[in-house]
């Protein structure tokens, strides 16, 4: 995971307050029903990204939401990158329990040349991809006491992240990052 994200997630850097950023909170009371509610908000989530790109101007794709952070456009695809990798560690952790997160550094990511493509490719991905991910994770939480509990260890953090985790955490990651999009459209 990306050096900043980790920072963040882990309470050792703040989002700077005038952003009024979400914050993820690991050790929040979960319940099947926020699960639940947590899922619908991935299932939406295309729907919720499509209404803050539809506002973005073509000049304000290169923005971004503070000094030397992403881009709108970079967002988007770091989006599209991260939740994929999400939907992949949903499927190790209900097949493979105990294993080993495979990491990826998010900046390196964020500077492959596909960080520059239209925003396009990225949201379709998302589009079928949320789609397919809500699903999984609804079928997952018909035998919570079967899938819940399972886990799998994040190697630069040594948390042991269970599907819980996984998806309250992707449900804040989406609206984290258009409380960002929103924040630096509205300073333009």
């Amino acid at each position: 995971m990306y050096w900043y994200h980790t920072q963040v997630l882990n309470g050792l850097i703040s989002m700077p307050a005038h952003l009024n950023l979400p914050s993820f909170d690991w050790d929040a009371p979960v319940s099947l029903g926020s699960l639940l509610n947590d899922v619908m908000v991935i299932q939406q989530f295309p729907t919720e990204l499509a209404k803050v790109i539809s506002i973005i101007k073509e000049e304000q794709w290169s923005m971004s939401y503070r000094e030397g952070g992403w881009s709108l456009r970079q967002i988007v695809h770091h989006l599209a990158d991260a939740h994929l990798n999400a939907y992949v560690r949903t499927k190790h952790i209900l097949t493979q329990d105990q294993d080993l997160i495979q990491p990826y550094d998010e900046n390196a990511w964020s500077e492959t040349p596909d960080a520059q493509f239209h925003h396009e490719a990225s949201y379709l991905i998302m589009l079928g991809l949320h789609q397919k991910w809500s699903l999984l994770l609804l079928e997952a939480l018909k035998d919570p006491a079967t899938h819940l509990a399972k886990t799998m260890v994040h190697p630069e953090t040594g948390r042991a992240i269970s599907l819980s985790d996984l998806i309250r955490l992707y449900a804040w990651h989406g609206e984290h990052h258009l409380a960002q999009m929103k924040f630096a459209i509205s300073q333009s």
